[in-house]
């Protein structure tokens, strides 16, 4: 396995990259659907994870990012991203081998605590791997085509997500109803088989090029100086690190709420996570298109506002018992969710990439990395404790008539357990947003203009063009609304 660079990459070297990434992409996509999400949260709670620990479990990607130190010192020494990023990506998916043939072969030593151990490493190694892979990505991909290719990338990544999530939800609730007793042995099969696509997509990865690039030999703490001495990209890194800690102190409780206080099967969560993934597939290549036209701020500037309004709307979800009524909200919520969150995530990876400058990047996107992880971190952890801290407590606000021939109570209100961390995570997004502004970014258009194009393109090609375009703009029109009633 040769992982050498090179000096100079020919156009059908980089483009054979482009689809090598693509592929580890997959393969990527296809362990974390296996091991993570709500697969994981269900495992866990089947082994009696507590609140807490749901939080360390959201907690741990990011937790593990002040590693990416020895990322930085390990490109430095020996100026190839290629084998920090291939080795530590192999090392970071043996762990889940271990975790799955553990609890498939010694199922009595199965626990939180083992599963909790076993994925430090994981998260740990693709810690480290995480900055030499951006930063060779950046100098793969092409800075003109960055945002197409990303969105191309993401769309093939959540096609794959939504087959095999659906696939495997449905597999797990046949055995969880018919066979309860093997329900363990298929989450360790599940693990099993992540580690094994993962492996093999760390060898595909492993047959793309990279450009050679050389890192300054300076003092570590005093090249991750560098970014906070770049006023722009502290300001990047004040927005970035208020908005995760904002949305990780609610959204990993996302799925706790629909088990536990719905009662719904993985099915339907993973039914509803699937119309999230396919709103994001049609809408995130014309998020990449638009942000490489106008800039990536603006697309944030336009899509932060309907995930907060997603956020506000979990508040309702429960209010009433009817399960047709929860599930027609929730799927409300998650189209809505999946529109917003692809340009949020693309947006927010392509303008890190964009502010680092080329010859420090892998520096300037490790510092932005460790730092938002912080908060990252934090955040579920807190949300942990809140949520044991809500279990007791309730807020119900009802709008009752009373007449000679009916008696109607309306609920309009009804906060318990993790509802408080839904309206806490949208009051802190909210304000999260409003510091966006100090972030200043190369072709940047106003949001309105924008807003408009997006609203004419929309219109030539969608029935729901006026849904849509009110719905991009409904934080403006909320916020013109209030002045004119404060003025």
């Amino acid at each position: 396995m040769n992982l050498r660079p090179k000096a100079v990459l020919s156009e059908q070297e980089v483009q054979r990259g482009l689809k090598l990434v693509i592929g580890d992409g997959l393969a990527a996509e296809a362990m974390t659907t296996l091991t993570g999400g709500a697969f994981l949260v269900a495992m866990a709670l089947l082994l009696g994870a507590s609140n807490f620990q749901i939080g360390l479990l959201a907690s741990m990607p990011t937790f593990t990012h002040a590693s990416q130190l020895i990322s930085i010192w390990l490109v430095r020494r020996y100026n190839n991203r290629r084998a920090v990023a291939v080795l530590c990506t192999l090392l970071a998916r043996l762990p889940l081998l271990v975790t799955g043939c553990i609890a498939l072969f010694l199922p009595g030593s199965a626990s939180i605590e083992l599963i909790i151990f076993f994925l430090v490493f994981y998260y740990l190694f693709g810690s480290i791997a995480g900055p030499s892979w951006n930063s060779w990505i950046k100098d793969l991909v092409p800075e003109q085509r960055m945002g197409a290719y990303f969105s191309r990338r993401s769309s093939y990544t959540q096609a794959l997500n939504v087959v095999l999530s659906l696939s495997v939800a449905l597999l797990v609730d046949y055995i969880k109803r018919n066979y309860p007793q093997y329900e363990l042995n298929t989450y360790a099969v599940m693990f099993i088989a992540g580690g094994v696509i993962g492996i093999t997509g760390g060898f595909i990865l492993s047959m793309a090029p990279e450009p050679q690039s050389y890192l300054a030999r300076e003092n570590i703490f005093r090249l991750l100086k560098r970014p906070l001495q770049n006023r722009n990209f502290r300001n990047l890194l004040v927005f970035n690190s208020a908005w995760v800690f904002a949305l990780n102190i609610a959204t990993p409780f996302f799925t706790v709420f629909m088990m536990k206080s719905l009662g719904l099967s993985l099915s339907y969560i993973i039914g509803l996570s699937i119309l999230s993934q396919l709103c994001s597939i049609f809408t995130v290549r014309i998020w990449g298109l638009f942000a490489d036209r106008y800039s990536n701020k603006t697309i944030i500037a336009i899509s932060a506002p309907l995930y907060i309004g997603c956020f506000i709307a979990w508040c309702f979800v429960g209010i009433y018992s009817r399960l047709y009524a929860n599930l027609a909200l929730l799927a409300i919520i998650h189209i809505v969710t999946g529109i917003s969150t692809a340009g949020i995530n693309l947006s927010l990876t392509n303008i890190g990439l964009k502010l680092a400058p080329r010859d420090d990047a892998v520096v300037y996107l490790s510092a932005k990395n460790i730092i938002t992880s912080i908060f990252s971190s934090i955040a579920p952890l807190i949300g942990g404790i809140l949520a044991d801290f809500f279990a007791g407590r309730h807020l119900s606000i009802d709008a009752t008539w009373g007449g000679p021939r009916l008696q109607k109570t309306l609920h309009l209100v009804a906060l318990h357990d993790w509802n408080f961390l839904f309206l806490l995570g949208a009051i802190l997004a909210l304000m999260a947003l409003d510091l966006l502004g100090w972030v200043r970014e190369t072709g940047e258009v106003k949001k309105d203009v924008v807003v408009r194009v997006m609203r004419s393109t929309l219109k030539s090609s969608l029935k729901d063009a006026f849904l849509i375009g009110n719905l991009l703009s409904w934080h403006s029109q909320l916020r013109a609304i209030i002045k004119k009633k404060t003025s």
